[in-house]
């Protein structure tokens, strides 16, 4: 079937598959975004070789359908990452938020740091996060020295402690590429050269995350709009995501978040996105430029 054959989308069909896709993943596409879905759907109704957008649906909500509904979801999903995107942001998380759950975390004597990147892409951002943990680690340890000898060479997570960071994303393709870890000279223009040379390994033309770090990170499938996600954060990633969703959406996200994070954990979201007027369950935390929410607890 060629282009020209595809009919047009009619309205009552635009309807059910928009709500079908709501339904499935919580993504919202009003006027301003429905010529990108018409457009996405297109290219499936086409690959698929079928002749109605009504029997593309008929055929993504039978059993057999079920691959081809995650193929539409991973077309639908912009893939934009970088490495030490949002530089403010990630001072923020570096200089003080890393900070204040290190002192906290070894007043009770817990050493356990868990982070979640809710829709992490290719793992640039899991990645970035990973290096900027153990940067933080170190010094925290410069500052407040361990009370024993620490091995040489020092290991990139100093003992007691255990990092593990979450990487998830709805789209299966994206998570093996964060899997792979290995980016080319494109995909690396936000690393400086000192982090290029502790961080990662020249394989060729190609840069792959040094083994020590893609072992704190944790590739896994998950879909927002589920009730099953991780849970026990100390601080979860969700970034330039929200957008996606409407505003009844973005608040029943929000709450899941609440409900995943430790107490006083934190939530950092994208740089155009805000918790404003959405909940009061969480108050922005603001240092040059850049912004965070920490977790309210709510007394009983």
């Amino acid at each position: 079937m060629n282009t020209s054959e595809i009919p047009a989308l009619t309205d009552a069909e635009l309807k059910l598959l928009q709500t079908l896709v709501y339904q499935e993943c919580g993504m919202h596409f009003d006027e301003r975004r429905t010529a990108f879905l018409q457009d996405r759907l297109q290219r499936r109704l086409k690959e698929c070789q079928l002749d109605s957008f009504y029997s593309y649906y008929r055929l993504l909500i039978s059993q057999p359908g079920k691959q081809e509904l995650s193929r539409l979801l991973e077309n639908l999903t912009v893939n934009e990452t970088s490495f030490f995107r949002n530089k403010a942001q990630l001072e923020l998380f570096q200089r003080e938020v890393m900070e204040d759950i290190l002192r906290r975390k070894q007043e009770q004597r817990d050493y356990s740091l868990r982070i979640w990147s809710a829709g992490c892409s290719t793992g640039q951002e899991p990645y970035t996060l990973a290096m900027l943990v153990a940067d933080a680690l170190a010094y925290y340890y410069l500052r407040n020295p361990l009370p024993f000898e620490s091995p040489v060479p020092k290991p990139l997570v100093p003992a007691p402690w255990r990092v593990e960071i979450l990487a998830s994303d709805i789209n299966y393709s994206v998570l093996r590429a964060a899997q792979d870890a290995s980016y080319g000279e494109h995909q690396m223009a936000g690393v400086d050269y000192g982090y290029r040379l502790r961080y990662f390994d020249k394989v060729g033309d190609r840069y792959a995350v040094k083994k020590n770090v893609k072992e704190l990170v944790h590739c896994d499938f998950h879909n927002l709009k589920t009730e099953y996600l991780p849970q026990r954060n100390d601080i979860i990633f969700c970034r330039n995501v929200m957008m996606y969703f409407d505003e009844a959406e973005q608040k029943r996200l929000v709450e899941k978040f609440y409900r995943c994070l430790n107490s006083q954990g934190y939530l950092f979201v994208g740089h155009a996105e805000s918790l404003l007027g959405l909940t009061e369950k969480f108050q922005m935390v603001h240092s040059n430029s850049g912004t965070a929410y920490q977790r309210v607890e709510v007394k009983m």
